[in-house]
């Protein structure tokens, strides 16, 4: 059925149930799971508050710092597919859009399906900016699983 799943995760609650259901459905099926997060681009820029400056981080130290935060967010994926007996990879890639980012790591590793949470953004956010789950729904030639 499926030999290369794609699960994003940002770390979250929700996207823990992602990954459960995605090493489960790895398992299952004898597919090769990959664990992707995407790193927001938008670092700091300076910020001002009563007459002094706070220097922003520069983009180099902004991408150490994220590519940290992603490994300890994939980290734990990849041990939780390997006490599974689900060969698993991670990878990070820092972008504007999270979606695009998915949706080229799939085609990047050739991936048969993506699973992932249905949270994103909510309220007034939500109904301007739309979801990253909803845009993957919507510009995915694969099927996407969305876990609740």
């Amino acid at each position: 059925m499926y030999s290369n799943i794609l699960v994003a995760t940002d770390g979250s609650r929700l996207s823990a149930k992602a990954v459960t259901h995605a090493i489960a459905l790895a398992k299952a099926v004898g597919a090769k799971l990959i664990a992707f997060n995407a790193i927001p681009d938008n670092f700091p820029r300076p910020m001002y508050a009563e007459g002094l400056a706070y220097p922003p981080m520069s983009p180099k130290e902004y991408a150490a710092l994220s590519k940290k935060a992603a490994d300890g967010i994939l980290g734990p994926v990849l041990k939780k597919a390997k006490a599974a007996g689900v060969e698993a990879s991670a990878e990070s890639a820092m972008a504007a859009s999270p979606w695009k980012a998915i949706l080229a790591a799939a085609r990047k590793h050739k991936c048969d399906a993506i699973v992932m949470a249905s949270h994103g953004r909510h309220g007034v956010a939500a109904l301007f900016l739309g979801s990253e789950t909803q845009k993957v729904l919507g510009h995915s030639t694969l099927p996407v699983i969305v876990v609740r």
